[in-house]
């Protein structure tokens, strides 16, 4: 009989409740140092996730960006306003309601979320790289299961 694996989990540590409580705790600390890592403009994750949405979905109107974001209307036009003033994002006339504006990235908005893209990727990188094969491996089938979990 083979001797047991010394670094496999307990099965305690394999139960749903057990092992959710210790994903929370794991996935919140590494968020948390992903999002310590910002572009130039050092942007809090709030105004960063309205340059992101423009980014992948194109321009939209202050009133679409908080649904998307599920913040209040006014709270958003006070996060558009400052990305305007930093010059991230600009305002331009809506194609079809004059009454309405729309808020597109500006070059400046691009690079940003590119570089902050970027700074977070070489962070995990860098993170990735001191594991072992085996350990890469292992964390690449919990990212399938992680990403099956977060779909539903």
């Amino acid at each position: 009989m083979p001797a047991a694996d010394p670094t496999a989990p307990s099965r305690s540590q394999c139960r749903p409740a057990t092992l959710g409580g210790e994903l929370r705790v794991a996935l919140t600390r590494i968020s948390r140092r992903l999002r310590a890592q910002r572009g130039e403009a050092d942007l809090p994750e709030g105004r960063f996730g309205v340059l992101t949405v423009l980014h992948k979905h194109g321009a939209m109107s202050p009133s679409e960006l908080a649904d998307h974001e599920r913040v209040r209307p006014p709270s958003m036009t006070r996060a558009v306003n400052a990305l305007v003033e930093m010059g991230l994002v600009e305002k331009g006339e809506h194609p079809s309601d004059r009454r309405q504006v729309v808020v597109r990235l500006t070059d400046a908005g691009v690079r940003e979320v590119k570089e902050t893209r970027r700074r977070r990727d070489a962070w995990l990188t860098q993170q990735l790289s001191s594991l072992t094969p085996d350990e890469r491996e292992t964390l690449a089938r919990a990212s399938e299961l992680l990403t099956r979990i977060a779909a539903r």
